[in-house]
């Protein structure tokens, strides 16, 4: 019965399945995917224009060079990509990887200020800019007149004591701004026959030349690095050296661990 059912109304069988397909790719199109399925625990890769950026699954020692910015009276009152609203006159920031939270050390390279700020936003989303400050932040650290500054970044590691009280309130010690394990990256290759020959160049005239490799989706980088140090002021001025030296692209850096 059901097969001469079908028979008779195969037409309208057909197109009924065809209208439902067509309408559950409509229905699909219309909602933007902004990124693939992440496992737990893993923050979401999000994309901005062009661009996907991919937060860090942790800050554990991270520390970036680069110029920092701020913003203030337009987005005060707003929500902020956490969740929170965004307070200009509290001590946060906004980092494009860093994960939510992260409380980081600020070093202002230009005047020698530092300050502290937790990471509740993301950008900015200008080349060149790795840092965007509250206006207070920003005033602490003598950025709001020029309006930009070169620092150095570093994250703050949370203390035993204050994960096994019950206060509310963590200490960040001041000394985790500069203790770790350094290095100063002088290139990064796409190939390895490249970063060995740049290996074996500075093998001549530094100590503690090596490389690293570093996979980013499909794609190996290999990076050459010189120098070990147990602070990022001894990294930093090994890095002045190598500026100095010819190797205009040096920058200290947190080894991996």
């Amino acid at each position: 019965m059901a097969i001469h059912f079908l028979k008779r109304h195969w037409r309208i069988v057909c197109r009924c399945f065809v209208f439902c397909s067509i309408s559950a790719f409509l229905l699909c199109g219309c909602s933007t995917v902004e990124a693939p399925p992440t496992p737990p625990g893993h923050p979401k890769p999000y994309k901005v224009g062009r661009t996907w950026y991919k937060p860090l699954p942790h800050a554990q020692s991270f520390s970036q060079r680069g110029k920092a910015s701020w913003y203030g009276t337009k987005f005060h009152g707003r929500k902020t990509a956490n969740g929170e609203i965004y307070n200009m006159y509290a001590m946060t920031a906004a980092h494009k990887t860093l994960p939510f939270d992260t409380h980081v050390g600020v070093k202002n390279l230009e005047n020698n200020r530092e300050i502290q700020v937790r990471i509740n936003d993301r950008g900015p989303f200008v080349r060149g800019r790795i840092l965007d400050l509250s206006y207070t932040a920003a005033k602490k650290l003598g950025i709001v007149g020029p309006g930009t500054a070169y620092v150095e970044i570093v994250a703050l590691t949370r203390s035993i004591q204050s994960d096994m009280s019950n206060s509310n309130t963590a200490s960040y010690p001041a000394t985790d701004l500069y203790e770790g394990n350094f290095t100063v990256q002088i290139g990064a290759f796409g190939e390895m026959k490249n970063a060995e020959r740049l290996r074996k160049e500075l093998a001549r005239t530094y100590k503690d030349v090596y490389i690293t490799s570093y996979f980013k989706g499909k794609d190996t980088f290999y990076r050459v690095k010189v120098g070990k140090y147990t602070n990022l002021a001894q990294a930093n001025r090994f890095e002045r050296i190598m500026i100095q030296d010819g190797y205009k692209d040096a920058f200290a850096i947190a080894e991996d661990n």
